[in-house]
């Protein structure tokens, strides 16, 4: 090509008038050799691309055809969200195995992967359809396989109205990407000690059976929704019911060993600080999805209060655990930081949309100090959590979801209190329940000599780092 335009240059034509030139001739090639050469009606329809099936939408739709581009928009944003949502998986991948021994990475990173991939499959086998059941008793209603979310409108705002603004597949690839996350936290908080298989086990009945149920009182239009319980993107629905699943399985397991001793608590160093704040950072870009995505549609009103209340929430979380922590420990404490931003976000999931700037100051400020509080105590308690995920989702979960009838207007504080309390009971429960029966019947927890060597030896026979 460059040899063809110095070539025309030289004999004194420009070289945009060649490319005209040859636009020209290609464009008068692509025509009909005749005008009265049309193709059948049919072979027409068959050839349409994108471009005419959607002109051929707004003909249809004719004064509607602005609302049909809000809801393609609504639509783009919502996949951007479960992409964004499904990045939080890396980010607990990294925080957990960063927070962790070196010994334990490779076990850390391959839970994280069956979680994301079990929780995707279990939910569209049958956790979609009991999550969102239709009419039910508004306990439990057993749910089949997703199937063709596309019939019956399910293309188009025939699916949920503008006020949804997605289709059903987008509707359900957003929700799975939700679905893995109460048995994500639970990983960080076994980590080091749990056997692998029992825990995979656990994993499966956790985000396919328990998550859907607990996720369809409240956003199936079950005994929440008929409470007027509010919690927006998930501070007691995702992420206290991971955090006190994760409590119960605590217990069943038992904590590290030597790490309660005669002589007091024995800190186990992190493995790399590095890590656990990429992955907190990118927790943090992730929730932009996790909340923003909870809007349900691309307005932009909403868009905007639910991304600057989601940022001040987790930046005051992390300020309101430095100034604790450093009072109370006597040192700015790395961890305590990015638990407290983690914290800030988990408080403020129940209320982004409707919550005010100074409330969301507010709510992140105390969820900082609340965390900090609740890791001292549940060290004292001889509860071994390696990364503070029962404190971070649990606690501050149901503090993000009374604090709503705090900060905003129109929400009853019993009414918040008793849906928080309702599916943390539930979630502590079932994996009491199931944690202790895997411990009866198949053991849930490595020997000591396999401690020692670490997981990613004697589970895997993988090591993270070549020496």
């Amino acid at each position: 090509m460059n040899s063809t335009l110095v070539k025309y240059n030289v004999l004194g034509a420009s070289p945009w008038k060649f490319l005209l030139l040859a636009a020209t001739l290609l464009f008068s090639y692509a025509l009909p050799a005749h005008a009265d050469d049309h193709a059948e009606p049919a072979a027409v329809e068959e050839e349409a691309g994108p471009v005419d099936d959607y002109n051929a939408l707004l003909e249809a739709q004719g004064e509607y055809a602005p609302a049909y581009d809000f809801f393609t928009t609504s639509m783009l944003w919502t996949v951007i969200a479960a992409a964004l949502v499904f990045l939080m998986h890396l980010g607990f991948a990294t925080l957990e195995s960063g927070l962790c021994q070196q010994k334990n990475v490779v076990n850390v990173l391959f839970k994280n992967v069956f979680i994301i991939s079990i929780g995707v499959i279990t939910y569209a086998l049958f956790g979609f359809n009991t999550h969102y059941p239709g009419d039910f008793n508004g306990w439990f209603s057993w749910g089949g396989m997703i199937g063709d979310l596309n019939a019956d409108g399910g293309d188009t705002w025939g699916y949920g109205g503008l006020g949804l603004a997605m289709t059903g597949f987008g509707d359900f690839i957003f929700q799975a990407m939700f679905a893995a996350t109460g048995a994500t936290i639970v990983s960080g908080a076994v980590a080091e000690r749990v056997k692998l298989s029992s825990f995979m086990i656990f994993a499966v009945l956790f985000v396919g059976v328990a998550y859907p149920v607990a996720g369809s009182w409240h956003w199936g239009g079950g005994v929440l929704a008929g409470m007027d319980f509010k919690d927006f993107a998930g501070s007691t629905v995702v992420h206290a019911f991971g955090g006190f699943g994760a409590l119960a399985c605590v217990m069943v397991l038992g904590p590290r060993k030597g790490k309660y001793t005669e002589n007091g608590i024995k800190p186990i160093p992190a493995h790399s600080f590095p890590l656990a704040a990429i992955g907190v950072f990118l927790l943090m870009f992730g929730w932009y999805g996790f909340n923003g995505g909870s809007v349900l549609s691309a307005e932009p009103s909403a868009l905007g209060l639910v991304f600057t209340t989601t940022t001040l929430g987790a930046t005051a979380g992390a300020l309101g655990a430095i100034t604790i922590s450093w009072f109370m420990l006597k040192k700015p404490d790395l961890s305590m930081a990015l638990n407290g931003l983690l914290a800030g976000l988990v408080g403020i999931t129940a209320n982004a949309d409707v919550i005010d700037v100074g409330g969301a100051l507010a709510i992140g400020f105390i969820a900082g100090i609340i965390v900090v509080f609740s890791i001292i105590f549940l060290d004292k308690a001889k509860i071994d959590d390696p990364v503070g995920a029962i404190s971070v989702h649990g606690v501050c979960g149901i503090w993000g979801t009374v604090a709503t009838a705090i900060f905003a207007d129109g929400f009853d504080f019993v009414t918040q209190l008793k849906g928080a309390l309702l599916v943390s009971a539930f979630a502590f429960i079932f994996a009491y329940i199931v944690f202790s029966i895997l411990k009866a019947v198949m053991g849930v927890r490595v020997s000591e000599e396999e401690e020692d060597r670490g997981l990613d030896i004697s589970e895997h026979g993988q090591e993270a780092y070549s020496s």
